[in-house]
């Protein structure tokens, strides 16, 4: 780190303004309606300044797509939460995604299929799903705290790299473990030892990330690996929903108001 770098875990402004600008504002709860999906749009357009993105379900992508400026890009979700190695169907959660004006997908690596040995099946549906939205961003969610070894997050960020991604993803946030930084170390590093992917391709930490002290660590890890020109919606992104109310507290001198509930996003 250079003297002009600062410390995001002691310049907590320096990283709020950050993991603002790189924020994919979440909701993909089960009972999401279009009031909760017009809430989140319109927390995306923050007195700090707007997030990168905001993600649904992408039954709400159309009805997002039409509540955001054209800053602020539309993700939804494909093949989610249980990233099933159902080629049909993740295609056809893409279709939908692209259809409705969205920008970027994010899909479900199949992690257990990866688990069993089988690369093939992973390969197949990620190369499908990276032809249906030819064009848009791609992001690609590895499971990281189901895979939970190394060397199969290692193998699932190569993967999914070979694949087409323009993003790597930790995690659902539907599962006990979800962004670790030691997962995001193996992720990062596979990036960068990619050259097709070294300076082009993007990390996203996701789930659990409730605070800018715990986006700090994300940063300080991705300027490690990738460099600080990495710390830009292009190659960053941090999937949350209650991290916004923490920014803000930051951002505005406020104290932080209490963290969401364990098990949500």
């Amino acid at each position: 780190m250079s003297h002009d770098d600062p410390d995001f875990t002691s310049d907590l402004p320096a990283g709020a303004r950050i993991a603002l600008a790189c924020l994919d504002l979440t909701s993909l709860n089960d009972a999401d309606t279009e009031a909760d999906v017009a809430r989140l749009c319109e927390r995306a357009q923050g007195p700090h300044g707007p997030v990168a993105a905001v993600c649904v379900w992408p039954r709400f992508a159309a009805f997002a797509r039409r509540s955001l400026p054209s800053n602020i890009a539309v993700a939804a979700v494909a093949n989610f939460p249980d990233g099933s190695a159902d080629v049909a169907r993740a295609v056809r959660d893409t279709h939908e995604i692209v259809q409705a004006g969205a920008q970027e997908v994010d899909v479900v690596l199949p992690f257990e299929r990866l688990r069993q040995g089988d690369e093939a099946a992973v390969a197949q549906l990620l190369s499908a799903v990276r032809q249906a939205c030819d064009g848009l961003v791609l992001k690609v969610i590895l499971e990281t705290g189901v895979l939970a070894d190394e060397a199969l997050i290692a193998r699932a960020a190569q993967l999914s790299l070979a694949s087409g991604a323009d993003f790597l993803k930790t995690s659902t946030g539907k599962t006990p473990v979800s962004a670790t930084p030691q997962a995001a170390r193996v992720m990062l590093r596979e990036i960068a030892a990619d050259a097709g992917a070294a300076g082009r391709v993007g990390f996203k930490a996701s789930g659990g990330i409730r605070n800018v002290a715990d986006a700090a660590t994300y940063l300080a890890l991705c300027r490690e690996v990738l460099g600080p020109q990495s710390l830009q919606p292009r190659r960053l992104r941090i999937g949350a929903s209650s991290l916004l109310n923490d920014i803000e507290a930051v951002l505005g001198g406020k104290a932080a108001p209490a963290p969401a509930a364990p098990g949500t996003y």
